[in-house]
């Protein structure tokens, strides 16, 4: 059975890259333009991780991961934080949010992989 991710980034070149590695790799992919557009992706869709960024208009990745956690349907869903941060203060706030990981763009597409099959498993 094929896994799906939703993505959320509000660059369609980063979600390109993205669902092309992803699908590359087995996953089905679904994506999200921002944090407003990935809660209502969530009503539709039940993902078995989320990549997102941090960085995006109308709803922030902070705040899109804490209104993901604050549901008790997606409270188990990992969450990687894929952005171009790298501030310890920022990591601190998405894990406090309840992100899972942290990975810096540019991203390597065989570390995104694996990183998503050890939250995955």
């Amino acid at each position: 059975m094929r896994r799906t991710v939703l993505t959320v980034d509000d660059s369609r070149t980063m979600r390109d890259m993205l669902r092309l590695c992803l699908t590359h790799a087995g996953y089905a992919v679904t994506e999200a333009v921002d944090g407003e557009d990935g809660l209502a992706v969530l009503g539709r869709v039940r993902p078995d991780a989320i990549i997102s960024d941090i960085n995006m208009p109308r709803l922030d990745g902070f705040g899109f991961i804490e209104r993901v956690r604050a549901d008790n349907a997606f409270r188990a869903i990992p969450i990687l934080v894929l952005t171009t941060e790298s501030d310890e203060a920022k990591k601190a706030r998405a894990r406090a949010a309840g992100a899972t990981g942290w990975i810096v763009k540019p991203f390597e597409p065989a570390r995104l992989v694996a990183a998503l099959a050890r939250v995955t498993a």
